[in-house]
């Protein structure tokens, strides 16, 4: 008898559907899977029938044959199961005839004991299913707060237990109850531990950290020990704005592929943190791996990624960020295919001068005891290429006595926020209203060239200031169009904080000498500290 039950696989970050095809009759027992399956599949036999054997549901003697559909494509993990458990179950005849599983779909892996153990990238194998038009899901119960971020009018997704429950259901003895809990129905306010007002001075890091958070920049803070750039780092993400839904839909099916999501964290909300330690690999780093799969920079995206001792990372993984910090993506390349994962994200670097920490500062007690040589050496670790990339580069001097010994709190994170956020939507609208492509993810930080020379364009005095920079600094085009960027950023926000958002007919008002000047400060370290 043929039995055909749907389920998905996963590709990257994004599922695929896949039809399991069964035919079976009775005689000696045997069990083949053809259709590209990897070991874990193959190794299903076993759970399967002794899963079912072990909570009182025994699959038959029979001869069976399962095909998995698209068959030249590879099927890999054990998301497979339930839906090779329900086809075997159809095809000898344990459901009813009347059970119609065309509208179905089922993602899960079989214990020896029946349970339904949860698998991971639940999230994007879900999208996939509704993609394709099954309007029932069955996911393991644990997927089930992961797999309602894809609620969708007209679609229900239920969370299964074992396998005895899942047969009363489909037979109608018993009926399972979908879950309609969908997290972002209510609108939350992110919490954080950590706030700006904490932080003693730094106004010009606040300044510059602000600014990356409006425009979506890059950013390198150099300063001795103890300055405070760690501090700072870690809360850049208390002042970027609230995720949007297609924003969380992405970064939870990330962190699904990579199978971080725990009943603790079942979807991402807040924006991420990461902050890998300088020495991990490269593989690490951008991804990669016999099966690819997400790196610190994919499961950093719409986040912050933060390199604390930037020059201690390894060269050839500093060296691979240079074109994911261009494209927004990484596509990594191995023998079983290609895969692609996104990559938007901030990066914050810190660093010290030199090896012990004290080049060019002004301190009296913590002179520099470095050789022109090691300092050399030290900087030099960083390439101009990777500079170049750097949108912002600030200067976190060591505190004063009377700075540290400050008890007035400084301004809040949800202060900064909110002249972040709006400034964000002012740029969004701007890109709207111009008939940009996926405006409402598009930030100043990544703007293409077309929109760059449409509202960055300068007057006679901006193109003298930034002649006269260019020359001075020797600036290479990328170099020049960054600080075009900053100052963007910049001048939106200087129209937040002043209520007119439009000025000269400009939204966001026109570049002007000011913004220029201060974007050109915000990246003069280069040249101070790289020569």
């Amino acid at each position: 008898m043929l039995a055909i039950t749907y389920a998905a696989a996963l590709y990257g970050i994004d599922g695929f559907p896949v039809t399991v095809e069964c035919t079976a009759k009775r005689g000696l027992a045997s069990f083949e899977i053809v259709g590209l399956p990897d070991a874990a599949v193959r190794e299903s036999e076993k759970r399967i029938f002794t899963g079912t054997a072990n909570c009182g549901f025994p699959l038959p003697d029979m001869e069976a044959v399962i095909n998995l559909a698209p068959a030249d494509r590879k099927k890999e993990g054990t998301a497979l199961e339930m839906a090779i458990l329900c086809a075997l179950y159809s095809a000898c005849g344990i459901l009813g005839e009347g059970t119609d599983l065309s509208s179905m779909c089922f993602i899960g892996e079989i214990s020896f004991s029946g349970e339904i153990r949860p698998v991971r990238g639940v999230l994007g194998m879900t999208l996939a299913a509704i993609a394709a038009g099954k309007t029932q899901i069955f996911v393991p119960e644990a997927n089930i707060r992961e797999a309602s971020v894809a609620e969708t009018p007209g679609v229900s997704i239920y969370g299964v237990p074992d396998i005895p429950t899942l047969l009363a259901h489909l037979n109608g003895s018993e009926t399972m109850t979908p879950s309609y809990a969908d997290p972002f129905a209510q609108v939350q306010t992110p919490v954080f531990s950590e706030d700006f007002s904490q932080v003693k001075g730094q106004f010009r890091a606040k300044r510059a950290l602000e600014a990356a958070a409006a425009g979506g920049h890059n950013i390198l803070l150099i300063g001795p020990p103890g300055s405070g750039k760690s501090m700072l780092a870690k809360r850049l993400p208390t002042i970027l704005p609230p995720m949007s839904r297609d924003e969380a839909l992405e970064s939870t099916k990330i962190h699904s592929c990579a199978g971080m999501l725990t009943d603790e964290i079942p979807y991402i909300r807040n924006r991420v943190f990461r902050s890998p330690h300088h020495s991990l690999s490269t593989a690490a780093l951008v991804g990669g791996g016999r099966i690819p799969s997400p790196g610190e920079i994919s499961l950093a995206h719409n986040g912050v990624l933060f390199l604390d001792e930037f020059p201690e990372f390894r060269k050839d993984a500093m060296e691979a960020l240079r074109q994911p910090l261009e494209d927004r993506q990484v596509t990594i390349t191995r023998a079983a295919g290609r895969v692609t994962y996104p990559s938007t994200f901030i990066m914050v670097c810190a660093m010290n001068p030199c090896p012990c920490g004290y080049f060019g500062s002004r301190s009296e007690t913590h002179p520099c005891t470095c050789t022109k040589k090691a300092i050399h050496g030290y900087l030099e670790k960083i390439s101009g290429p990777m500079l170049d990339r750097i949108d912002i580069q600030i200067e976190v001097p060591a505190l004063s006595f009377a700075e540290l010994s400050e008890t007035r709190p400084g301004e809040p994170s949800v202060e900064i926020r909110q002249r972040v956020t709006a400034a964000r939507q002012l740029s969004r609208r701007r890109f709207r209203e111009a008939g940009f492509e996926h405006a409402d993810s598009l930030c100043n930080g990544i703007m293409e060239t077309e929109a760059l020379r449409t509202f960055c364009a300068l007057d006679e005095s901006c193109t003298k200031v930034m002649e006269d920079v260019f020359q001075k600094m020797q600036l290479s085009g990328r170099a020049y169009d960054r600080i075009l960027r900053v100052a963007r950023t910049l001048a939106d926000l200087e129209a937040v904080n002043s209520g007119s958002e439009e000025s000269d007919g400009i939204l966001g008002g026109p570049i002007r000498k000011h913004h220029l000047l201060e974007a050109v400060q915000m990246r003069t370290l280069d040249r101070k500290y790289f020569g």
